[in-house]
């Protein structure tokens, strides 16, 4: 081939190489394209919008649709939200509260099983009376059917607190029965009340490490009793007067109940002694928790 000939097609080889490299260069680098429109309803697979009324041609799609935040783009914010606030969460305990320290020269009246709509009525009036306040360990059954006596519990300044669903022995069950016994009805009281009781109470007063465990978890602190009135027994109205009279102390908390059984005696025994304590210099009070 002469020379001439052989210069002209190696400049013609080097012209297409630079075109094809700067088209390249321009789809890679360039700036993108504009999206495609929409589909319409139909095109997309989806049912065709209803025609306007009067006949007139239906109303198209927005001019300007927003767009939704991708979850790619949101997944990283969310780790920058500040935490829900959170209920502290007590220790576990290895033993419950006996009595309480730091009250002065004060005792605590707690009231268990209830509310029973034939004695925690009486019970809430006389403590009324006398301007006392008292904790009341309501079992998830008896609060579910009674709820307008959780509320005026509450409502008078009395604590409620948890004394399991359905008064089972605690030891006996497993983990998860337990875990269903206390969180259901502290659920149930924090439905009732717009708060879960920071207190509970073990059925027949049986422990065991799992009630401590699951206790605290629900935010909930454990309280047995200093003095039995024995009440349970049904022993009359002025064996557990004597009981109460002869046990009190600084600090002492009292076990009574409010249901369970007949506690007209618990009624009228609380009538007698609550006065003779007031009387005799303490204070009825309940734990500043």
């Amino acid at each position: 081939m002469p020379t001439g000939r052989r210069t002209v097609l190696r400049i013609a080889a080097a012209l297409g190489a630079t075109a094809t490299f700067g088209v390249l260069a321009t789809d890679r680098f360039g700036p993108p394209q504009a999206a495609p429109p929409p589909l319409a309803p139909e095109a997309a697979g989806g049912p065709a919008p209803a025609p306007a009324r009067g006949g007139g041609p239906a109303a198209g799609p927005p001019a300007s649709a927003r767009l939704r935040p991708s979850t790619y783009r949101l997944q990283p914010m969310t780790a920058y939200a500040p935490p829900a606030a959170r209920r502290a969460v007590p220790p576990v305990r290895q033993r419950p509260f006996l009595q309480m320290s730091g009250v002065g020269r004060s005792m605590v009246l707690t009231f268990d099983d209830g509310p029973d709509p034939r004695y925690t009525p009486e019970i809430l009036a006389t403590l009324r009376r006398y301007g006392c306040r008292a904790m009341f360990f309501v079992c998830g059954e008896m609060a579910a059917v009674n709820q307008d006596l959780v509320r005026q519990m509450a409502a008078d300044g009395h604590v409620v607190g948890n004394h399991s669903w359905s008064h089972p022995l605690i030891p006996k069950l497993r983990p998860s029965r337990i875990r269903h016994e206390l969180g259901s009805t502290s659920d149930l009281v924090e439905g009732i009340l717009g708060s879960a009781p920071l207190w509970y109470r073990a059925p027949f007063g049986a422990w065991n490490r799992h009630s401590f465990e699951i206790g605290a978890e629900l935010g909930m602190e454990p309280l047995a009793w200093t003095v039995d009135t024995l009440d349970w027994q049904e022993p009359g109205a002025g064996s557990i007067v004597r009981r109460v009279l002869d046990g009190a102390a600084p600090g002492v908390v009292v076990l009574s109940h409010d249901a369970g059984g007949d506690r007209a005696q618990s009624v009228a025994a609380l009538k007698r002694y609550l006065p003779e304590l007031l009387d005799a210099g303490y204070s009825i009070t309940v734990p500043p928790r």
